[in-house]
């Protein structure tokens, strides 16, 4: 079986959706299933990435112009679609989306005569934080409802988001729910020498508080902020790179948190190794279901992290915490019930280790990206029927 995926950027550009796709295609190949990508290059270089044919998983990178409202700028990704399909011979396309470039697939005569998964990793939410959302969703919306027309297949990466998607209601019937997955591997340090000592970055505080997440409208980091100004014992490092980090300097500056609260930049994979190891709690104070499920989460699990979560009406964040029963769920956007939360956690060090040892049990049993990946590929044989044995 050979299976040629359309994802939205790859690693090392740093994401969940970009971590899972990489991991989904390791896990995918070790059972037999021979995959390839098509992804957007990030930044302005004009080529694209060719790998070799003997690279496994083979990523082609398209070349963007930039990108507008999200959205990566791919003029060329038709060519590439077409002669991908043309030099890969797929049985099938596995289209991730969000992902403006995947409606190119609708064009090509190549890709239409192919069946096609479509994995459902968020709707195109409509946004109170960026208005600009709704405008480009009436636009977006007839492309997208002929992609998921076509498709024999729909994941949808948790129940809750399946149910309260408006986007996916006609389609139910052939949609069903696999929960994104983790390659423990990913994390673990190769050599102990590797990693960076993350005591003296802590310092000597009361609770370490972690918050990984690309600094952007949705992920509400400017909440846990707020709480951890409520929490005098505590510091806070949050990793990421976005479009919001210059407002996030400034509210740090303005509550006077400088010492307690961090903005770490991009973190490289031993780095984020070391502080998911070193931290007490690990926070995820999104605040719109644009947040879909969260797998830096299982991350913390990995780590045996406890872990605080916006519980998002319609999102799969609460689900996935009252699946694994490893953390404490908060209201969406209150920065005094993130307090509250981590406070209960600082002051009870045997519940973190009762929570965090919950999530790794969780992890092992229901959310490794092997079984995931044989969840997949039980998609991927009842698409394809006859022609997958």
């Amino acid at each position: 079986m050979r299976v040629l995926h359309l994802g939205k950027y790859y690693p090392p550009v740093a994401g969940g959706v970009e971590y899972f796709l990489a991991d989904l295609l390791g896990a995918l190949e070790r059972r037999g299933i021979t995959t390839a990508a098509l992804v957007h290059k990030a930044g302005g270089d004009p080529a694209a990435d060719v790998p070799s044919d003997n690279e496994q998983p083979i990523v082609h990178r398209v070349p963007t112009l930039g990108r507008f409202l999200y959205v990566p700028i791919s003029p060329t990704y038709l060519h590439w679609l077409n002669r991908r399909i043309r030099e890969f011979r797929p049985d099938l396309l596995h289209l991730h989306v969000p992902n403006v470039s995947a409606f190119t697939a609708l064009l090509s005569r190549r890709a239409r005569a192919l069946p096609w998964v479509v994995h459902w990793h968020a709707d195109v939410a409509m946004s109170r934080v960026d208005r600009r959302l709704a405008l480009a969703y009436r636009f977006y919306r007839p492309l997208e409802q002929q992609l998921l027309a076509k498709s024999a297949a729909v994941i949808a990466t948790s129940p809750p988001y399946l149910q309260s998607s408006d986007a996916l209601r006609r389609w139910r019937e052939r949609c069903l729910t696999i929960p994104l997955g983790l390659d423990a591997n990913r994390l673990r340090v190769s050599a102990a020498h590797e990693a960076p000592d993350a005591e003296p970055i802590w310092g000597r505080v009361g609770l370490r508080v972690l918050s990984v997440g690309r600094l952007t409208y949705y992920k509400g980091h400017d909440v846990l902020i707020d709480a951890t100004g409520a929490l005098p014992d505590a510091r806070t490092i949050i990793v990421g790179t976005g479009d919001q980090a210059s407002r996030l300097r400034a509210l740090i500056q303005e509550r006077g948190l400088q010492d307690r609260v961090l903005l770490w930049g991009e973190a490289k994979r031993v780095e984020l190794a070391a502080l998911l190891a070193s931290c007490d709690v690990f926070c995820l104070p999104s605040i719109e279901r644009t947040e879909a499920f969260g797998l830096v989460l299982l991350e913390a699990m990995h780590f045996a992290k406890p872990v605080v979560v916006s519980d998002i009406p319609g999102s799969g964040t609460g689900w996935l915490v009252r699946q694994a029963g490893n953390g404490l769920l908060t209201q969406p956007g209150k920065a005094s019930a993130v307090a509250d939360a981590l406070r209960q956690l600082e002051q009870d060090p045997a519940q973190r280790r009762l929570l965090g040892d919950k999530g790794r049990t969780a992890l092992s049993v229901a959310f490794s990206i092997n079984a995931i990946a044989k969840r997949v590929a039980d998609v991927y044989a009842r698409v394809l029927g006859d022609d997958a044995r």
